[in-house]
Parts: C-alpha cells; sequence; structure tokens
C-alpha cells in the first residue's frame, strides 16, 4: 500500500502560534485555502483510491478540493487528529509551546509513558493512532491520503518508520500541506519521500526521495 500523510492547509491559529488541538479548532486561512486547491496539482497524477481526515474541520477543508477532484467522500478517524494540547490549549506564550514540544519530543525519543499536562501519554496516542492507520489498510485501498496534523504525522511516523536517512527530520517542522509518502503494510512502512516544504513552494513535487 502507499499512504501519504499530509499535514493541513494553514489556519489562523497557525499564523499566531496557537496550541490549537481541540474539535473543532480554527479554519483555514486565505493562505491555507490556495494551499488546499494546490493539492489537487500536486497529486493529480497518482491514482488515489481513499481520502481520510482527522475530526478537526481544518482536515475537512484542506481535503474538500480533493474530494471534488476525484469524486471520492472523505472518511472522518478521530484517531487522525492533534495530539491534544491539555492545559496548553489555545496558547502561544513561549513556555506553554516548549511544554508541548517537550512532551512530543520525549515520545519520539522513546519515552512514550511521558504525558502531556491534562492530556494523553505518548502510548495513548500512538494507540489510538495505530488503529486509524488499520482502518485505512483495511479499506483495500491501494494509495490513500490521510490529512492529519503536523506533531501527530511526525510522531507516528517516528515510532513507525526507520529514520535512519532522514536527517531527524522528526525533530523538524512539517509545513502546512507538507507530506509524508509511505509504502508498506501495517507492520512494515518504509518512507519514500518527505515534502519539507509547503505544496505551493515544490518544484519539483518531491523535496526529497530516498532513492
Amino acid at each position: 500500500m502507499r499512504l501519504y500523510l499530509v499535514r493541513h492547509g494553514e489556519t489562523g491559529s497557525n499564523i499566531i502560534g496557537a496550541l490549537d488541538t481541540a474539535i473543532p479548532g480554527a479554519d483555514l486561512s486565505e493562505a491555507g485555502l490556495r494551499q488546499a486547491i494546490q493539492l489537487v496539482d500536486r497529486f493529480r497524477d497518482i491514482p488515489i483510491d481513499a481520502l481520510f481526515a482527522s475530526t478537526l474541520g481544518r482536515t475537512h477543508q484542506t481535503l474538500e478540493p480533493l474530494a471534488k477532484a476525484t469524486g471520492l467522500t472523505p472518511t472522518v478517524l478521530d484517531g487522525l487528529r492533534e495530539i491534544g494540547a491539555g492545559t496548553y490549549e489555545m496558547r502561544t506564550d513561549e513556555d506553554a509551546v516548549i511544554g508541548y514540544m517537550t512532551a512530543v519530543g520525549s515520545w519520539i525519543l522513546g519515552d512514550t509513558s511521558v504525558r502531556m499536562p491534562g492530556g494523553e501519554t505518548g502510548e495513548e496516542f500512538l494507540t489510538r493512532y495505530d488503529d486509524a492507520v488499520k482502518t485505512i489498510v483495511a479499506s483495500g485501498a491501494e494509495t490513500a491520503i490521510l490529512v492529519s496534523h503536523g506533531a501527530a504525522i511526525r510522531t507516528w511516523v517516528g515510532h513507525r518508520c526507520d529514520l535512519t536517512d532522514w536527517d531527524g527530520a522528526a525533530f523538524s517542522s512539517l509545513p502546512n500541506t507538507g507530506s509524508i509518502e509511505l509504502e508498506g503494510t501495517i507492520d512494515d512502512w518504509k518512507i519514500v519521500s518527505w515534502t519539507r516544504r509547503p505544496v505551493e513552494e515544490l518544484d519539483p513535487y518531491r523535496d526529497r526521495d530516498s532513492s
């Protein structure tokens, strides 16, 4: 199976640096809406069988142009939602951002017992994201796109893929509409490409390829 994990387009909360993780979340900004449209060109020549979104509205808005272009109806999976910010929700101050990223960083480094203050542990996060990906694999799609969230995508990929050739990418911010392309099965995923720029800046489309 080929699986594309795409971060949603830019939102108003992204612009101000707010830790916006609760449902329904902020809408896409004007730039985010443009990014969503540009994703149609990004995937124009790729035969997509299924689309998946998290429970936050910005992922639905990001997928809307692709859904219209492909005729596919996105499936919403709660497990794809962002890592909850807990007591840091909607804060923009440095202490909150550092606290949030410290917890996420601990998970990426392997200590999944750490709990986000007022939120979930890394183990709880990985369980729900794994369940969502299992549902995607069970759909029978050969190629699927899931639109999710930056910290969630990086953390899950950091645990389920070999990052040897990817220069600490799991610790680098995944930009809005940045994507990671995987190939494999539920128990064995390989990174094919890791796009570290927004879709509107890509030329060529793949910023880096493992080959």
